[in-house]
Parts: structure tokens; sequence; C-alpha cells
């Protein structure tokens, strides 16, 4: 038996471990890929600063509990319109205001159904 004999089933066996490596650890391992984790990061940065700028929008909106009415009054597609307008969501980065502004615009009507 030559070296060359020897070698084939090591090196063969090497490439199996690293693909069976490969597709337990994507599909069972929580392995990703650069850009999904840099997706990940981008929706994790996203909710927090939702969560943190959202009640501070309702704590404004609750200040002016006569425009809350007028904005249930409103169609839904238009509530973070006027949460904008108002000016609840000034102190928010103009990427996140939008959304922060739905997000303040439904705790506030959910608020009122409540009631």
């Amino acid at each position: 038996m030559n070296v060359r004999e020897s070698v084939k089933p090591a090196v063969w066996g090497a490439i199996g471990g690293a693909v069976v490596s490969m597709v337990i650890g994507f599909n069972w391992g929580g392995w990703v890929t650069g850009g999904t984790a840099a997706k990940m990061e981008t929706a994790g940065a996203e909710a927090a600063i939702v969560q943190t700028f959202t009640p501070l929008c309702v704590a404004r909106g609750l200040e002016q509990p006569d425009m809350v009415l007028a904005m249930k009054e409103e169609s839904t597609w238009k509530h973070d319109d006027y949460v904008v307008e108002a000016g609840w969501v000034d102190n928010v980065s103009d990427k996140y205001r939008v959304t922060v502004a739905r997000a303040c615009a439904a705790t506030l009507v959910e608020g009122l159904k409540a009631e």
C-alpha cells in the first residue's frame, strides 16, 4: 500500500466531517452568516429604541387628551402622522421616528379602548 492510497480516506473523512459540521451548525447549532447577524443587530437596535421612546411619547400624548381623542377618530393609517405632527416624537431620530410614532399611537388608542 502506498502513501497516496492511505491518505485518501483521511482526506475524504476530513471533508465529510467538515460538511456534516456545517450542516449541523447552521441548521441546529444557531450559526448564522455575517449578513444575517447584521440584520439581527439592526432589528434589535430598532426594537430597543422603540421600547425606550414609546413610553415618553405616550406620556406626552396623555398630557393632551383632546388630541388623543381626535386621533382615535382618524383612520388607523393616519395615527402615526398625527403623533409626528403633534411633536410627541421630536426627540427621536428621523430614522426611527415613524416606527416609534406607530407604537405610541397604537398604545394610546389601545388605552382608550380599555377605558
